[in-house]
């Protein structure tokens, strides 16, 4: 009845599939026929359950007889083992069961089972293989999505070669996929891409190439939901895997791979190692031996085998291999048939859709109606073919699951081609007949191609658009049809057709059909945050991104698109299948040209686009098929001033105009404008000229002036071409109104018919005209300009028009330090020096610096006053207009009233004018007393116009010219002039600066020789006006240059400072600078020019400058304020005690002093200050730094000292408040720690030295490395947490810049907590407690630490103890610890630092541990009770059990008393040796031995094989000796057969077992047993066995150590008591070597499975033994430092590495440099400081190894660890020290890539002058691919196009050159390099292959047209070159 049950159900499954695919009714038409299978498959509440009527009925009788073997899992391919009238009855039953349950058809029972009689198998996609029933089946397999699975052999054809995979046409219209690496045999790889030139898999396979293939796996496809993808393999590998030499046989064609090409013939590899292949050349056809390439795959038939060679000889004669049949000579197995392969079959029988046909003796396959014989059959087609009618086919698919088997008698297929490809989708045929009709499927077709016809099938769904009833009886046999194409089926030839009307009528049928610009109808489908995915009538989908679902943007595209809305659209782009449409409704009406090629792209075309980005400059939009121009800011049509962004956005539509277009370069120029303005020539306004204006309107970016020239709209002026001060330029431009008049303004520029002009004054007033063009400029002149863009490497400089110049980063400024941004601004008025011009390309190179470009005259400042009126004007212009100027001429007395008094000066009011106010600052008071509300007499300094301010002075100097002028009476104009009459232009004065003017950065300046005339010098200069300016105070003496007397313009007298023009200086001048006649000893007058905390800046002489140091203040105690007394321009005495040359620079340093006992030594010579310092001195020192890690001192003017952070306080909140506890200029009395002579430094501490040295004793060294011991132990010091150390390992503290400690897991906290990193983080400040120092044997020091509050001083006593010694220990005492390793054995925790103990897995816990990985994993506290200890090894034993402390050393008597001998009892074995089983028995504590002997017969060999560790077994109690606590146990199967009562053995049903395999249960091979010996006995004779391994660690103890420990060993050796040493017998010494014996091949066993387990090492030893096998082994160094660093064993690890480096063998170089690289990335992780620790190795491994390649490894670890600063230090070095090699720039290059710095043009520029000529070729292309694959295209395409104007026959640089372009995918640039190729004049050879390339690349990319003229040009160039 099982059998029965399953056969309902299949049927029942039956049913409902076929009431889905079955006629619908009405109410079911538009449910998806998903729903439909959904709604019957739906669950019922109650199970299914035949009804008991249906199990009556079926009786046995009317069963068939079957075997067990012969009964299917799941019936397939129609067979079934009940009859015709049982499978009636079941369908009538199953019919009835589902109207039981309400499922309510509209159709009749009758009609059910009709239907279901007509169901098919086929549907349920199931094949079925050789007949198991006998039964033949109704219907032919067929291949479908649903029954492909891995492992299926296909015969397919290719469809498309692509460049990373093959799609290949399977039989019934399925695609697959071959990844390239599939379609190619791993061997023959690297030499395929060699013959290839990389295009490997179009060289190797081609379309219509028919091919074998087995199915990988399928997947679903991400794109499409409930499609699948099927993965092939092409490789023989799989195919031929049963394949042999035996199994071969001379006629059988075979398939292989071209191996090699010999002379007279091809190797073959046929997948397999076994066996090789050799085919000779086809003598007849040669043309096709030619295409033959290595890795093409070839048939040929087998002529010989050369068994001895193992050499299969094949014949490639197209003819025989097509006609050659397979023949059944020895039996072929079934795994050797492959796709393709031809047999003779005979037909058995016809099906419902094909035959089925008898091949090769044992095998039936079937074929189906597609792959008869005739392409076209009618429906008389089973006429043909009558039983046992012999046929050939070929095998088109095997699956070897079901052993089903495919075949077709196509006769294309059958003679090995592929069917012709007559017809293309899309095609429309009218008069195509109706050659069959079947009922519910479709019918066949005949279309009339030509030359042949096509058979083309229409299914039901593709009749018509509309539901349409009894459809057979509309299309007779023999009508005609009007159908188009919708598919085609490669490998059967078939086409599919569709007859609906909305086929015919839809404009887009396939993707082919679409072309951009095409208006379509579309329904939306799918509306997304992304867009909306549309489809077309024929099916075709396309994507409406986001920004082109409207006209405006929209934030919720739900409500705009309703999904099913039909919409009209317009075809943007079509890209590999992808579309791409726009509903904007400008561009879906536009009645424009649609512009979709470069080529279309004509001057004067109109047309629409939409712009994609929005620049200051202009604007890029975008066209139809990916076009895209650009429109200039001069053509957008743009009001002047107004900004781009504000009157155009991205994705608006507009209407463009081409102006011009370069289809090569794909390069359009557009314009917004309808029609181009076009003015006169007689109205033309030359660049440079001259106009004026008037302002007409302000706009936020420009002024807009009308200038009255004809043919212009108006003039524009930039804020910035206001003035030349950018200060001043603001504020005119705020003032600016319209219809103020500029008098003088210059064209710079015409732009969209509007004049770009400027008024700065440097560019107007300029003495020559500005240069237009490059042939105007000359280089070494200085001609202004003004700064138009600024970028990192550069400034540009523009003058007039578009005449650029560029001045590079190290010619901008003179400090290579200064950012370009911070040093200029864009629209900056600048003076250029020209450096070089290039004729050729118009380029001109700058120079911006100001020893170069410093103004010569004072057209600056002059500038400046001009403005200033002109600005106070237009502020003033509604009250006085500046008339109260005219009564404040500078240099008069003016009388004044005292208004205020301030401490930056007095405020002066004057009685006529209550708006302007004077000020005298204090310095110009000259002692005076002043009181408010007095009157003064003042002489005028200054007036600023602009701020209504009179600068004034009361210094009787100053007065006195003007005093004297008005005693003789002299008239006003007369005094102006008395006072300048003897000075004259470029006169050089002496002057005393008086006022400093901030606001308007002038000075005013003096001169005493001139009768204190008044000049005005300006501090900045064009070029420096972002600079800080020298700062200049009053009193100071400058040098000065008279650049222009008081004039109509200015009444003022402009000086040029010395200063700025210093850089002018000869350098004759610059050495007599230098002189001096001032000597160390020299007593000076110094002026206090600066004051500062610890020192004085002065100057003295004639322009020198010094320093006072705080230390050469005084005599006496120095305070922390000590200069704050001093007044800056005081005059002080001073002595010069040191000359020396500055730092950074080649200036003289002077420090000089004002100590009185200095100042009264009258002896000249100062010998320098001797360095007389040692370790524990008190010194004083003054805080002049402080940064990150330390506080810098200054002991003396040239003594320093530093403080370290970790020194200054043992407080973690003060370490943590470092900085703000030392401020500049504390004073600090410290102790020195170490001395360093060389650079004069002291590291110093803030308390005495009490500790010894780190080192040895009390010396400390001068070079400052080694430092004193201030850490000693029980110290309580400040640390900084470095690392956390993973697991249980603890923290790394830093206890100084040079030494670290360690903090052990239980030392972070005082109380046991679960977990006590918790509270720790890295870079945190922490007070720790010294507990132990150490040195090893390498001379590093090892530094215990303490975080225990209690141990620190922060806390009281201690909450929880550490026990550091075994003996604080006692059994039964409680203890607590973290868990440090785990084991299947067991467990180590720590309780102390220097205690561990072991916990063995029975004593973890009362239950049973299944995994202790899980349950205590590491790190884990635990509570525990201390078992038993070992003083002497310090072995400590810990249970963790709560029932009892202890583990019983022996077994509780009390259980022998319920054991017999002669009982049968269960257990499990516990552990397997050699010599038995030893067993725990359930319920009992007690384990039994089961000897070798006693087990059954079969089971005796190979235990581990027979038996498992926990396996259930049952044995037979034998012996029982209670004295020696020892079970003997049986399991021969005769002691088990004698079992009569089943209850006589005792817990048989028990799952409870005790897992406690890791005790001492030793039992001799010869199941005697011994007493057992428990560790503590001290009268034991091994005691001294147990006394020599005190030694070892507790770690170095396996867990199991209890079984193999000596003192077992011993026991174990005799049967009698151990103290009972008399007896001695030769019996004893043979069990003693028999089990010397055994234990040795424990060992040797235990060790082959860790070889065969692969295990890796686990102890040092066994690293050790492994170094002395292969001591040149660097994988094995490497992972013996790996162990050492998970053990934290830093310096261990170290001393590995170098131990490796004197162990491996000098000429083993590679390996040795395997280990400095880990010994680099040791030192990175673990040095101290990591630069210094790597850089020490790396200099130690140059000298040992290649240096080349020591660099790129050290390169290489700076890249991986991101240190990207020092990766660029380090590849500069390698530029400068392997500057010869190529590779080191290329990785320059790629690096710069990399970091997207624009910098490759300059690094190519160096290593073309570096690198070898010959060396030039491979780095400019190496570099050109690195900029196609990584950079910008354009530079890579600029670099090959520099060489091949080199070398233009170099092919293999235009190959190159086209596989880069090739790989971008821009086809208009592929073919128009490929047009220059074609043209060149080359050897026919190097010609043929570029036409080739050429040809190639049409092939997959263009069409049939592009094919023809490539082949067309090809034959030009053959005619061109015949003689």
């Amino acid at each position: 009845m099982h059998f029965l049950g399953r056969k309902i159900t299949c049927y029942s499954f039956n049913f409902m599939y076929v009431q889905d695919m079955g006629k619908p009714s009405k109410k079911s038409f538009n449910k998806k026929p998903e729903d439909t299978l959904k709604t019957f498959q739906k669950p019922s509440k109650k199970p299914f359950k035949p009804p008991q009527k249906l199990i009556n009925n079926v009786s046995k009788d009317s069963l068939p007889i079957q075997l067990e073997d012969d009964v299917p899992d799941f019936p397939r391919g129609g067979h079934s083992s009940l009859s015709r009238t049982e499978v009636d009855k079941v369908r009538a039953e199953v019919d009835k069961d589902f109207e039981t349950k309400n499922i309510v058809l509209k159709k009749t029972k009758k009609d059910r089972l009709k239907n279901f009689t007509r169901s098919t198998e086929d549907d349920l996609g199931s094949l079925f293989g050789d007949g198991s029933s006998g039964k033949l089946p109704r219907f032919a397999n067929k291949i479908t999505l649903k029954n492909v699975t891995p492992g299926m052999k296909l015969w397919g054809v290719i469809s498309e070669v692509n460049e990373k995979d093959l799609v290949v046409s399977l039989p019934g219209g399925i695609r697959g996929l071959v990844r390239a690496s599939e379609a190619i045999d791993p061997l023959l790889h690297d030499a395929m891409k060699g013959a290839t030139d990389g295009d490997v898999l179009s060289a190797v396979y081609m379309v219509g190439q028919l091919v074998s293939c087995i199915v990988l796996h399928l997947d679903g496809d991400k794109k499409e939901k409930g499609k699948h993808r099927i993965w092939l393999s092409l490789r023989l590998a799989l195919l031929h895997s049963s394949f042999t030499l035996d199994t071969l046989q001379e006629g059988m064609v075979i398939s292989a791979y071209v191996k090699s090409i010999e002379d007279h013939g091809f190797m073959l590899h046929f997948g397999v190692t076994s066996f090789t292949g050799f085919m000779q050349k086809n003598c007849k056809d040669g043309s096709r031996d030619a295409k033959i390439v290595v890795g093409r795959l070839v048939q040929g038939v087998v002529k010989s085998i050369d068994r001895t060679r193992k050499v299969v000889n094949l014949s490639s004669d197209a003819d025989e291999v097509a006609k050659c049949v397979t023949k059944d000579l020895k039996g072929i197995p079934f795994n050797l048939l492959v796709p393709g392969m031809m047999v003779n079959a005979r037909v058995r029988s016809t099906l419902e859709n094909g035959i089925m046909l008898s091949f090769l003796t044992y095998f039936t396959g079937t074929v189906d109606i597609f792959h008869l014989e005739k392409t076209l059959p009618p429906s008389s087609w089973k006429d043909e073919y009558p039983q046992n009618k012999k046929v050939n086919a070929r095998i088109l698919f095997i699956d070897p699951s079901t052993r089903a088997v495919g075949l077709t008698l196509n006769p294309h297929l059958v003679h090995n081609n592929a069917p012709p490809l007559l017809v293309k989708v899309g095609d429309i045929f009218d008069d195509s007949k109706v050659i069959r009709v079947d009922r519910r499927t479709g019918m066949l077709l005949e279309i009339p191609s030509a030359p042949i016809p096509t058979p083309a099938y229409v299914n039901v769904s593709d009749l018509s658009d509309k539901e349409v009833k009894k459809w057979e009886k509309s299309f007779k046999e023999g009508s005609l049809v009007r159908v188009r194409i919708s598919g085609f089926r490669l490998l059967e030839g078939l086409a599919t057709g569709v007859l609906k009307s909305s086929a015919f009528e839809s404009s887009v049928f396939t993707h082919s059909d679409v072309r951009p610009g095409m208006v379509v109808k579309a329904k939306v489908v799918i509306v997304d945050t992304f867009g909306a995915i549309v489809q077309f009538a024929s099916g075709v989908k396309a994507l409406c991104p986001l920004r082109h679902m409207s006209e405006f943007e929209i934030v919720k595209p739900k409500k705009k698109f309703q999904v099913g809305a039909e919409l009209v659209f317009r075809v943007l782009g079509f890209k590999s299948k992808r579309i791409t449409v726009t509903n904007k409704k400008t561009l879906v009406k536009s009645k424009l040209t649609v512009l979709s090629s470069y080529n279309d792209a004509t001057e004067g075309l109109f047309t629409h686009g939409w712009i994609t980005k929005v620049e200051p400059h202009g604007c890029y939009v975008r066209f139809y098929n990916g076009v895209q121009g650009f429109a200039p800011r001069a053509e957008l049509g743009l009001d002047p001033g107004s900004d781009v962004s504000s009157s155009y956005h991205v994705e608006q539509v507009v209407k463009c105009r081409v102006t011009s277009s370069i289809p090569a370069t794909r390069r359009i120029n557009l314009s917004f404008l309808s029609t181009p303005a076009r003015s006169s020539e007689d109205d033309e306004v030359k660049l440079g000229s001259l106009v004026s204006g008037t302002v007409e309107r302000l706009t936020p970016n420009a002024i807009i002036v009308d200038v009255g020239i004809k043919g212009y709209n108006m003039g524009i002026i930039s804020p910035e071409h206001l003035a030349d001060n950018h200060g001043l330029a603001s504020i005119m431009k705020s003032v600016l109104k319209p219809g103020y008049k500029f008098e003088k303004l210059l064209v710079l520029d015409v732009e969209n018919h509007n004049l770009i002009l400027t008024a700065k004054y440097s560019i107007v007033n300029v003495a020559q005209p500005l240069p237009s063009d490059a042939s105007q400029v000359y280089p070494h002149s200085v001609v202004p300009g003004y700064i138009c863009n600024i970028i990192d490497t550069g400034c540009f400089v523009r003058f007039i028009g578009r005449l650029t110049g560029f001045a590079p980063k190290n010619r901008a400024v003179d400090d290579h330090r200064t950012h370009l941004s911070e040093a200029f601004y864009v629209g900056q008025s600048v003076r250029s020096n020209i450096q070089e011009v290039n004729s050729e390309t118009g380029r001109i190179t700058l120079s911006l610096k100001q020893s170069l470009c410093s103004s010569i005259d004072a057209s600056f400042i002059q500038e400046y006053f001009i403005l200033e009126e002109k600005i106070a004007k237009l502020q003033y212009s509604k009250s006085s207009n500046l008339k109260w100027v005219k009564e404040f001429p500078i240099g008069n007395v003016i009388e004044g009233t005292v208004h205020e008094v301030k401490e930056s000066g007095v405020v002066i009011s004057f009685k006529k004018y209550n708006d302007v106010f004077g000020f005298i600052t204090h310095h110009q008071c000259g002692g005076s007393t002043i009181d408010i509300g007095s009157t003064v007499e003042a002489t005028i300094l200054d007036v600023a116009k602009m701020d209504r301010l009179v600068d004034l002075s009361l210094k009787a100097e100053l007065a006195k010219p003007y005093k004297e002028n008005t005693v003789s009476r002299t008239p006003k104009k007369m005094r102006k002039r008395s006072a300048h009459k003897d000075l004259e232009a470029n006169q050089t004065v002496n002057a005393v600066v008086e006022i400093v003017k901030e606001n308007y950065l002038a000075s005013v300046l003096s001169i005493p020789d001139a009768k204190y005339a008044l000049g005005y010098a300006s501090l900045y200069d064009y070029n420096t006006q972002a600079f800080q300016p020298k700062q200049f105070v009053y009193g100071q003496r400058v040098i000065a240059s008279i650049m222009a007397l008081p004039d109509s313009s200015t009444d003022r007298l402009l000086l040029l400072l010395k200063s700025n023009s210093e850089a002018m200086e000869t350098s004759s001048a610059k050495r007599a600078k230098k002189k001096s006649s001032y000597n160390v000893g020299s007593s000076v007058q110094a002026e206090v020019t600066e004051v500062k905390p610890l020192e004085l800046k002065v100057k003295f002489g004639s322009g020198l400058h010094g320093r006072i140091h705080i230390t050469d203040a005084t005599d006496g105690t120095i305070l922390d304020s000590l200069f704050s007394d001093y007044k800056i321009g005081q005059t002080l005495t001073a002595k010069i005690v040191s000359k020396s040359k500055a730092e950074k620079s080649n200036s003289i340093r002077w420090d000089l002093s004002i100590k009185p006992s200095v100042l009264a030594d009258e002896s000249d010579v100062y010998a320098p200050q001797e360095f007389s310092y040692s370790a524990g001195r008190n010194v004083t020192g003054f805080v002049y730094k402080v940064d990150k890690d330390w506080v810098w001192l200054a002991v003396t003017r040239d003594i320093r000292a530093q403080l370290y952070i970790l020194d200054s306080s043992s407080d973690p909140s003060e370490l943590q408040d470092f900085r703000n506890r030392f401020h500049i200029g504390k004073h600090l009395s410290c102790y020195i720690l170490s001395t360093c002579k060389d650079k004069r430094l002291l590291r110093v501490l803030l308390h005495p030295l009490g500790g010894e040295l780190l080192g040895n004793g009390a010396s400390t060294k001068d070079d400052g490395e080694t430092v004193t011991c201030h850490i000693s132990e029980g110290a309580i010091v400040g640390g900084r947490i470095s690392k956390i150390l993973p697991g249980v390992s603890g923290l790394i503290v830093q206890l100084d810049p040079h030494l670290s400690g360690k903090v052990h897991f239980t030392e972070l906290t005082d109380s046991w907590l679960s977990n006590p990193l918790s509270g720790y983080h890295e870079g945190q400040f922490v007070k720790c407690k010294v507990l132990d120092i150490a040195r090893s044997g390498m001379g590093t020091v090892h530094v215990d630490l303490s975080l225990r509050s209690s141990l620190v001083g922060m806390n009281g006593k201690s909450k929880s103890s550490r026990y550091e010694k075994i003996e604080d220990l006692n059994p039964d005492m409680v203890i607590e610890g973290y868990v440090k390793n785990i084991t299947p054995k067991g467990c180590f925790i720590m309780l102390s630092r220097k205690l561990d103990a072991k916990i063995l897995i029975s004593n973890l816990s009362d239950d049973f541990v299944s995994k202790p990985e899980e349950e205590f994993p590491i790190g884990t506290l635990v509570t525990g009770r201390v078992l038993s200890l070992e003083p002497l090894s310090k072995r400590i034993e810990v249970s963790l059990r709560k029932t009892s402390g202890s583990k019983e050393p022996k077994a509780d008597v009390g259980d022998f008393s319920s054991l017999h001998v002669g009982d049968i009892v269960s257990g499990r074995v516990k552990r397997i040796e050699s010599y038995g089983l030893f067993i725990t028995i359930d319920q009992t504590k007690l384990d039994g031995l089961c000897h070798v002997s006693e087990l059954p017969e079969d089971k005796t060999d190979k235990l581990e094989t027979k038996y498992k560790i926990h396996e259930r077994v049952e044995a037979k109690i034998l012996k029982i000796d209670e004295e020696r606590q020892r079970i003997s146990l049986g399991m021969k199967g005769s002691y088990l057969d004698t079992i009569t009562d089943v209850g006589t053995s005792t817990n048989h049903g028990s799952d409870s077992f005790n897992e406690n395999h890791s005790e001492s249960d030793d039992e001799t091979p010869s199941g005697v047993q011994q007493p057992l010996i428990l560790f503590g006995n001290g009268n034991h004779p091994v005691l001294a066995e147990v006394e020599s391994r005190a030694s070892v660690l507790p770690l170095d103890v396996p867990l199991d150590e209890p079984e193999d420990s000596p003192m077992n060993d011993k026991g174990t050796q005799s049967p009698e008591p151990l103290d009972n040493k008399t007896k001695t017998s030769e019996n004893k010494i043979r069990r003693t070597k028999k089990k010397e014996m055994e234990e040795r091949e424990r060992e040797i066993r235990a060790a082959e499975e860790r070889l065969l387990q692969k295990d890796v090492p686990r102890t040092a030893d066994d690293y050790e033994k492994l170094i002395r096998s292969s001591p040149n082994s660097s994988f094995i160094w490497l992972k013996y430092m790996e162990y050492l660093l998970s053990l934290n064993e830093v310096d261990k690890a170290r001393s590995m590495a170098e131990r490796a480096l004197r162990t491996i063998n000098i000429r083993e170089e590679l390996e040795k440099l395997n280990v400095w690289i880990a010994y680099f990335n040791l030192e990175n992780e673990f040095g101290n400081p990591p630069e210094d620790a790597v850089v020490k190795v790396f200099q130690r491994a140059l000298q040992v190894c290649d240096p080349k390649k020591v660099h790129f490894a050290l390169l290489g670890m700076y890249e991986r660890t991101d240190q990207h600063k020092l990766a660029d230090e380090l590849l500069e070095k390698m530029i400068r020290k392997f500057k010869h090699s190529c590779k080191v720039w290329l990785r320059r290059i790629q690096r710069v890539l990399k970091q997207n710095e624009d910098m490759v043009q300059s690094i190519v520029k160096r290593a073309l002058i570096c690198l070898p000529k010959h060396k030039h070729i491979k780095f400019i292309t190496q570099t050109a691919i690195s900029e196609f694959k990584s950079g910008i295209p354009d530079r890579g395409r600029s670099l090959f196009e520099g060489m091949l104007r080199e070398y233009p026959k170099r092919t293999d640089l235009w190959s190159v050159y086209l596989d880069q372009e090739i790989r971008l995918g821009e086809e208009d640039v592929i073919r128009a390099l490929f047009e220059r190729t074609i043209c060149l004049e080359l050897p026919l050879k190097k010609m043929k292959f570029l036409f080739k390339k050429y040809l190639e690349f049409e092939k997959s990319k263009g069409d049939e047209e592009r094919i023809e003229y490539v082949k067309a040009e090809a034959l030009k160039y053959i005619e061109k070159t015949r003689p």
